[in-house]
C-alpha cells in the first residue's frame, strides 16, 4: 500500500526544505508513523523550493504547487510526479484546499482522497460551494475526534458517503526522564509543580486558568504554575492579573518561549499539565504531555476527550475557574490515581507512533477499499444505464 501525504500549505518564511522538516517535526512524525505500519510512504510539500531529500528511507518532494508562488506554472510537473508516484491513496493536510483538492482529483482521477482536519473551521454560508467541491473530490475526511465533523455535517460537506475516521493529528517523540533530575535542569518549583505549554489567547484562555489556580491555592499552597507560550496577545492582561493579586503574584512564572528540547524536561520535571482551550484540533502541547507521562489537567473539549480517552488525568469545564479549582485538587500528588506511568501507558497504546501508525495505515487501507466497491457499483451502474438514478 502506496500513500502520498500531501500539504498544499507554503512555508510564509520560504525556508529551506532540510530546515523545513525540522521546525515542522509533526510532518516526519506522521510519515514515520505510517511507515512504521509498513505502509510506502511518500511526502509532497508545496514549496517555493524545488527539491527531494528522504529522511528515515521516506522521500519528501518540494515543489511550487498549492498555496506556493508560481504553482500555475508547474502544475503539469506535479502531474508528472503523481503519474511517477502511482499511490493507492492520497491523504491531504487540511481541510480548507477547495480550489486544490479538486484539481488533484482530476490529475490522479482513480486514486481516493482522505482529508485530514488541521483546526479547520466550518465555513460561513456564503462559501460553502467552493467547500462542497473540495470535500465532493473526497473519498473520507479524518478527524481528531469524531464529534469534530458535525459542524461540517450540518454545513453540508460531510455527506453520508464519506467514511468519517478518529485519528490523531499528530505523535510525539517526547519520553519520561528522571524527574529529580529534571527538576535540578529547569529549577522548576512547586508542589504541585503546574506546567502551561500554549499561546496566551482568547482561546486557551489563560485568565480563567489564572482565577482556577488562585482558587486551588487555598488548599494547596505550595501550588506553582509555569508557563511557557509563543505568541501572546493576552500578556498584557495576563501580566496585570498577576501583578495585582498577591495570591498569584509569587506563584506564576511567565517563561515565554522556550527552546522545544526544553520543553521536554520541563514536562518530565512537571507534576501536572494544565490548558483551558475552547477548542483544538487536537492539541500537540497535550500530546507532548501524556507523552512525558505528565497528568493532564484539561478542558473538557472533543479532541482532549478524545486524546486522554476522558480517563487520563481531569477534564474541567471550559470557563470555569471553580471546575479546573477542583480538579487540580483531586489530582494534586498524593491526592489523585492517575500516575505517571499510567499516562505513558495510555500514551504508547493510543498515541505513540506505532500506534498511530496502525491507526492510520487501518484507514488508509478501509479509504482504498470503499473507493474500489464505489467504483465497481459506478461501472455496473453505467453497464446497466442507471447512471445517476
Amino acid at each position: 500500500m502506496h500513500v502520498a501525504q500531501i500539504s498544499f500549505f507554503n512555508d510564509p518564511e520560504g525556508r529551506a526544505p532540510a530546515r523545513l522538516l525540522e521546525a515542522w517535526p509533526s510532518l516526519v512524525d506522521v510519515a514515520d508513523a505510517a511507515a512504521s505500519a509498513g505502509v510506502r510512504v511518500s511526502v509532497l510539500q508545496a514549496s517555493i523550493h524545488t527539491h527531494r531529500l528522504t529522511r528515515h528511507e521516506v522521500p519528501y518532494h518540494f515543489l511550487p504547487f498549492g498555496r506556493a508562488p508560481g504553482a500555475e506554472v508547474h502544475r503539469a510537473e506535479l502531474a508528472e510526479l503523481l503519474q511517477a508516484l502511482a499511490p493507492d491513496v492520497f491523504h491531504v493536510h487540511g481541510l480548507g484546499f477547495v480550489r486544490d483538492v479538486p484539481l488533484l482529483a482530476r490529475l490522479a482521477p482513480h486514486t481516493p482522497i482522505l482529508l485530514q482536519d488541521h483546526a479547520d473551521r466550518a465555513p460561513p454560508l456564503w462559501r460553502r460551494g467552493s467547500w462542497r467541491a473540495g470535500f465532493g473530490a473526497a473519498s473520507a475526511v479524518m478527524f481528531c475526534a469524531r464529534e469534530q465533523a458535525a459542524p461540517f455535517g450540518r454545513a453540508g460537506l460531510v455527506h453520508a458517503r464519506m467514511k468519517v475516521f478518529e485519528v490523531p493529528e499528530s505523535t510525539s517523540r517526547f519520553a519520561p526522564g528522571d524527574r529529580l533530575r529534571a527538576r535540578r535542569v529547569t529549577a522548576l518549583q512547586g508542589d504541585p509543580a503546574v506546567l502551561w505549554v500554549g499561546h496566551l489567547d482568547e482561546n486557551k484562555d489563560p485568565l480563567t486558568v489564572l482565577d482556577g489556580i488562585r482558587a486551588a491555592a487555598r488548599e494547596l499552597p505550595r501550588l506553582q504554575l509555569h508557563c511557557c507560550f509563543g505568541t501572546a496577545p493576552l500578556l498584557h492582561a495576563v501580566e496585570e492579573r498577576i501583578a495585582r493579586d498577591r495570591a498569584l503574584r509569587p506563584r506564576v512564572r511567565l517563561l515565554g518561549r522556550v527552546p522545544h528540547e526544553r520543553v521536554q524536561q520541563l514536562m518530565r520535571a512537571a507534576d501536572l499539565f494544565v490548558l483551558g482551550s475552547h477548542r483544538e484540533g487536537s492539541g500537540y502541547s497535550l500530546i507532548e504531555a501524556l507523552a512525558c507521562g505528565l497528568p493532564p489537567v484539561v478542558t473538557d473539549i472533543p479532541s482532549f476527550r478524545a486524546l486522554t480517552a476522558g480517563t487520563v488525568g481531569r477534564l474541567w469545564a471550559p470557563r470555569d475557574a471553580a471546575a479546573l479549582s477542583a480538579a487540580l485538587r483531586s489530582i494534586a500528588p498524593g491526592l489523585g490515581e492517575t500516575t505517571r506511568e499510567q499516562v505513558r501507558a495510555h500514551f504508547e497504546r493510543e498515541l505513540s507512533l506505532p500506534a498511530l501508525g496502525r491507526k492510520l495505515a487501518a484507514a488508509y487501507a478501509e479509504v482504498i477499499e470503499h473507493h474500489g466497491i464505489a467504483q465497481a457499483e459506478s461501472a455496473v451502474r453505467v453497464r446497466d444505464g442507471t447512471a445517476g438514478t
